[in-house]
């Protein structure tokens, strides 16, 4: 039978004080829902994700994978009715968008108990370090016989530490019976998916409980939050690198994006940046303050320090890139140097060719982006402006100072900087 998994993602953004829904914002470059539906699709073999009115931006998150829109927030039982077409027979899970970190094994472990067959729904549950005011989750003889909130607990009740981590598990069959008999009356009018533990309850059907790591559990209100959640990746995540051969320096200060894709034998120095698409092959070394998105870096290439690799730059194997250097759209050769000061953008530098401190290519017109293609073993001279789109041929050399407008052939020097004239001074 066909497992499901239904993302309620319709919150806005207000307690982030944004204009943006509450699912869009990002942990280590990725949009929250994007992390829920990337650890979701791995196990459910269906994922429907419930957004609220106007989302566009969630829609787009979500494609593939089938979207359902809850046109008036009447709580989550009523969320989660939005999506009962898809259920079928087969488990039922719900999730939210702003609990991002639920991991793969965790949703495998609350799909297994499931089905155990002893439980007919299994709750996600926690153990926080500091329960707070989270909503408890009461057992009797091993099964949860209720969910208190706190604003409703008696002191022994608030001493639980087992809380409710907000995601559930059931067969569609009862999933969908279960939620045809909430009601709202409550101060807020609302229809609550907890209340199916009491319904459940009342059939004779045991409700289990997952304790799921805290931090994987924890939810994203606010921006404080979001700053939490961030803080548990990236350890997660610097561990996961240095476990597969990656070494680092400062690991606390390295950050790294959800698609990071780091080889055996990389070393990062401190305070360098991952943003998303970057993909390290093994040995290769990145210095301090260096920021890199949209990359490729080959095996053996050296990065650093204070480099910035933007999208599209493709660093060769063994290749050079050195201080204050900037590389968008364009790749650097086999063995290629470009060690100092320099900008290259637009561009396609052969193997073992050497740029020059200070050179730019420069590449935008005003109106339009223009290429610049070198050879191989070329030598570009300090402080030279390469005017695209030009080409340098192989083994050509081009004086410092020079601003190259048309194309070099290989092998030849040019030179295009205006003559020196030395005058006496009068004293």
């Amino acid at each position: 039978m066909q497992s499901t998994a239904v993302i309620i993602a319709a919150g806005l953004g207000t307690r982030m004080k944004s204009a943006l829904p509450k699912a869009v914002h990002k942990i280590a470059g990725r949009e929250m829902l994007a992390h829920i539906i990337g650890a979701a699709q791995q196990v459910f073999e269906r994922i429907t994700v419930v957004i609220g009115p106007d989302m566009p931006s969630l829609e787009k998150i979500a494609a593939p994978h089938e979207v359902v829109v809850q046109h008036e927030r009447l709580g989550t039982a009523h969320a989660t009715r939005q999506a009962e077409k898809n259920f079928g027979e087969g488990p039922v899970a719900v999730f939210y968008a702003d609990n991002p970190l639920v991991s793969v094994e965790t949703m495998r472990a609350l799909l297994a108990r499931l089905d155990a067959g002893d439980a007919g729904l299994v709750l996600l549950g926690m153990t926080p370090p500091e329960p707070g005011k989270y909503g408890r989750l009461v057992l009797e003889g091993g099964y949860v016989s209720r969910i208190v909130e706190y604003a409703d607990a008696s002191e022994e009740e608030r001493a639980i530490r087992l809380c409710n981590a907000g995601g559930m598990i059931a067969r569609g069959t009862d999933m969908r019976d279960w939620l045809a008999e909430v009601g709202n009356a409550n101060a807020k009018g609302e229809y609550y998916l907890t209340d199916i533990v009491a319904i459940a309850r009342a059939q004779g059907v045991n409700v289990a409980a997952l304790d799921a790591p805290y931090e994987e559990c924890m939810g994203v209100n606010s921006r404080a939050e979001l700053a939490q959640a961030e803080a548990v990746f990236q350890s997660r995540a610097r561990e996961a690198a240095m476990a597969a051969g990656v070494g680092m320096q400062a690991p606390e200060t390295v950050f790294l994006a959800a698609d990071t894709v780091l080889g055996e034998d990389v070393l990062i120095g401190p305070h360098v940046v991952f943003g998303p698409g970057v993909v390290v092959e093994s040995g290769v070394e990145i210095k301090a303050f260096s920021h890199l998105e949209g990359c490729v870096v080959r095996a053996g290439a050296i990065i650093g320090p204070y480099a910035r690799l933007r999208p599209g730059a493709d660093v060769g194997e063994g290749a050079h890139v050195g201080n204050f250097v900037e590389l968008k759209a364009a790749t650097l050769g086999k063995g290629a140097k470009a060690n100092h000061l320099t900008y290259i953008g637009d561009a396609e530098i052969g193997a073992g060719t050497n740029i020059g401190a200070g050179t730019i290519t420069c590449n935008y017109d005003g109106k339009n982006k223009h290429r610049t293609v070198i050879g191989e073993k070329a030598f570009i001279g300090s402080n030279t402006s390469l005017v695209a789109p030009v080409r340098v041929g192989a083994g050509a050399l081009v004086g410092a100072g020079s601003v190259i407008t048309k194309d070099v052939p290989d092998g030849n020097l040019a030179i295009a900087r205006g003559r020196q004239t030395n005058l006496e001074r009068k004293r």
